[in-house]
């Protein structure tokens, strides 16, 4: 098969599973992952922030905050200045896990990058980020 999306999209598939395999043990799944990476650098940010610096939609993010608020992962809390937002905040189940989180993700890049050289790594990260560049345009 020599259709770029097709490849992209089966490529992410195998990255999620790989990912999936290493974290359900720390009692997340690949969907929660953005959330938790943008929580780990900022806690304490509203489903509106999030949502920017994700990009992702709204409902997708509140459905996946609300699987990770019932899964003690985070609390949300009203917002002291806007009572229309909520402000998200990490539990210590999530922050502790964090160390083995990267770990997992690390893992699985290393393992689906392995057949790459260090300069054909960089290549291929350039080459994703230039595509989705233009796809955002």
């Amino acid at each position: 098969m020599e259709s770029a999306g097709y490849l992209v999209n089966h490529i992410a598939r195998l990255f999620a599973e790989g990912l999936r395999r290493r974290v359900e043990p720390l009692g997340i799944v690949p969907g929660q992952f953005p959330a938790l990476l943008e929580l780990w650098i900022n806690d304490g940010q509203t489903q509106k922030q999030l949502v920017e610096k994700l990009d992702i939609e709204q409902a997708t993010l509140a459905n996946t905050l609300a699987r990770m608020e019932r899964d003690g992962l985070i609390t949300r809390t009203e917002h002291p200045e806007d009572g229309r937002a909520r402000i998200v905040r990490l539990t210590k189940k999530a922050k502790s896990i964090r160390d083995d989180a990267y770990s997992a993700a690390h893992e699985t890049n290393t393992i689906a990058m392995s057949s790459l050289s260090a300069e054909e790594q960089k290549q291929f990260v350039d080459f994703m980020q230039r595509i989705i560049k233009v796809m955002r345009d």
